[in-house]
């Protein structure tokens, strides 16, 4: 069993305050993913890219906009967006809202597939 820890005082302005986590070394995945804390009345960058992602709502409540459509985020909620699609996190509140998201394109499965053939 391998564990990573966030680290709290790393977390960087990527994508609002994130600590990328994965790619591990110690973990052969077809994905990424980070975790965020969006502070209390700021947002994630608007943004969009090629990868297909998901966000987990993990502490607090926010706003998750995307497309013209603003929708309540709250822990335990989980959004999905296809490539291309830009999506941003609002934090109106008075106390930061955490997330962890996961991101994936045909590239990443690929390399997945390849470390998973010379390892076995």
């Amino acid at each position: 069993m391998h564990i990573r820890h966030l680290d709290r005082a790393a977390l960087s302005q990527e994508n609002g305050w994130s600590q990328r986590l994965l790619p591990w070394p110690t973990l052969n995945a077809p994905f990424e993913g980070a975790q965020s804390v969006i502070r209390s009345k700021s947002s994630s960058p608007r943004h969009a890219h090629h990868e297909y992602e998901i966000f987990v709502a993990v502490k607090g409540e926010a706003w998750i906009e995307s497309h013209g459509e603003r929708l309540p985020f709250t822990a335990g909620d989980i959004v999905h967006f296809p490539p291309g699609h830009e999506h941003q996190v609002i934090n109106d509140t008075d106390t930061d809202f955490e997330m962890f998201s996961i991101w994936w394109d045909t590239d990443m499965s690929g390399a997945f597939g390849t470390r998973h053939e010379s390892e076995a």
